[in-house]
This record gives C-alpha cells, sequence and structure tokens, in this order.
C-alpha cells in the first residue's frame, strides 16, 4: 500500500435507513498521516460516515475506497479492521476490573490466543515492549497497574486509543473523544493525536469547537448526508454557511451548537 495521496476515499455514497438518507451521494477523501476532523449538527451524517468506512453500515449505492484499490463495501467489520481500520467509539468500552496493562495485553494478543488465554499466558518480549511504548505514548506509564475501572474518564479514553493502536491501525476512526472532559484533559487529548498523526491516518468526529481549533488542519463540514464545506478551522468558522446550520445554532460552552 503506497503512502502517497488518498488512504480512504468514499465516493457518491449514499446510506439509507428505511427511507432516511443519512449520507447522500457523499464524496469525502483523507490522505495519508492526515489529520481530519468532522463537523456538523446533528443528524448531518458524522457517525454514519465512520459507520460506513468500518463496515458498520452498508452503503446502497457509491464507493468505499481504502488504501490504493480496496473496495471496503462487501467485507464484513473484522475483515475490514485487519486491513488496519482501527475504531474508538465516543463511550470507553475498556475492561473496568482488569489493569491498564493487562487491558493492553488483552488487545494485542485478541485475535491470536483470546481472553483465556492472554489472561493465564505470558506475554513475549516482543509484545512488553509494545505496549511499553503504547504506555509511554497515552500517558499511562505509571498507571500501568492501576485498574482501569478506577481511571478518569479521560484517561479511560486514553486507554482505549491505545488498545486501538496496539491493532496497527493505518487509519484511526476517532468519534468525540473529549466529550465529558476536563480542560485539561481535553487539551491532552488534542497533544496525543496530533502526535499520532504523525504514523496515521485520522477522522476525528467532535462539536467542541475549542477542541477542534487545538488540533484541526482540515475540517469538514457535514450537512444532510453531505459535505457542506472544507477547509482550514478559520475559513469554516466565518463560511455563512457554516454560521447559519452549524455555529448560529443554540451554544455550548465552546461556541457551537450540538
Amino acid at each position: 500500500m503506497t503512502e502517497r495521496g488518498s488512504i480512504i476515499y468514499l465516493e457518491d455514497v449514499t446510506v439509507d435507513f428505511d427511507g432516511f438518507k443519512a449520507l447522500r451521494q457523499l464524496n469525502f477523501i483523507v490522505n495519508y498521516h492526515e489529520l481530519r476532523v468532522v463537523i456538523g449538527p446533528n443528524g448531518a451524517g458524522k457517525t454514519t460516515l465512520l459507520d460506513a468506512i468500518s463496515g458498520k453500515a452498508k452503503p446502497q449505492s457509491g464507493r468505499v475506497i481504502f488504501g490504493k484499490d480496496i473496495d471496503l463495501i462487501p467485507l464484513r467489520e473484522n475483515q475490514i479492521a485487519s486491513l488496519g481500520i482501527g475504531r474508538k467509539f465516543q463511550t470507553p468500552s475498556v475492561f473496568g476490573n482488569l489493569t491498564v496493562w493487562e487491558n493492553l495485553e488483552l488487545s494485542v494478543k485478541r485475535e491470536s490466543k483470546g481472553v483465556f488465554a492472554t489472561l493465564w499466558g505470558k506475554s513475549t518480549q516482543a509484545e512488553r515492549e509494545r505496549i511499553d511504548s503504547v504506555l509511554g505514548t497515552i500517558g499511562l506509564a505509571e498507571k500501568r497497574s492501576v485498574r482501569a475501572g478506577a481511571l478518569s474518564h479521560g484517561e479511560k479514553q486514553w486507554l482505549e486509543i491505545g488498545m486501538v493502536l496496539l491493532q496497527d491501525p493505518a487509519l484511526l476512526l476517532v468519534d468525540e473523544p473529549v466529550a465529558g472532559m476536563t480542560d485539561q484533559e481535553t487539551e491532552q487529548t488534542g497533544q496525543l493525536l496530533q502526535s499520532l498523526a504523525d504514523k496515521h491516518s485520522i477522522i476525528v468526529i467532535e462539536h467542541d469547537m475549542e477542541f477542534v481549533r487545538q488540533i484541526a488542519r482540515t475540517v469538514t463540514v457535514l450537512h444532510e448526508g453531505t459535505v457542506l464545506c472544507e477547509g482550514p478551522v478559520e475559513t469554516i468558522q466565518s463560511d455563512p454557511r457554516v454560521v447559519e446550520i452549524y455555529l448560529g445554532r443554540k451554544k455550548d460552552k465552546a461556541g457551537v451548537s450540538g
């Protein structure tokens, strides 16, 4: 798979749920090592976009191309994940009774050995080194022996990002990562995602415009299942169409509609 050009390409993608078109002939491209932020009002199709890429939702028409020429539409979710597409959902799904280390260990060994083998078996030296590296990346090295259930909300989010990273994704899909975080956790999450863009392509769905301003390189605005506009965050915020359909609605603490 080449490292130039687009890593994911959606062409004329329509996703229809019993007559409701969550995506309408959507065209969307993200390049290798790009950090793309997608915003838009509720119902704009943001989560459905991630669903269409990850295989959770199947388009009725169009193409979803990963890498050079891999058509994702016929593939199951697990097949898509194995190609190098990792997804971080909004609500962290960590194992609260296991330690931070055990959660990561389970993730790195899940495919080949399963839950019980992971918990009862011993990690290889290479696996331990990978986990140590990820612990440093997500900022939880000092909490490796802490049970995940005792972590703060932000720390749980970072742990799950680490679990996804251990699956070696080329493309990382992240849905509203800073919802419910403190200001400090939000800033640290932005720094984490920016650092990951050196080795991964990342699509972030977000509502918090303060966070978007922190991390965004290119912003895509969705509206009624299609791309309204794209560009730098400063350009997006001043676009009168965005102000009308998104920024001008009832505002949250960050100055953006939900």
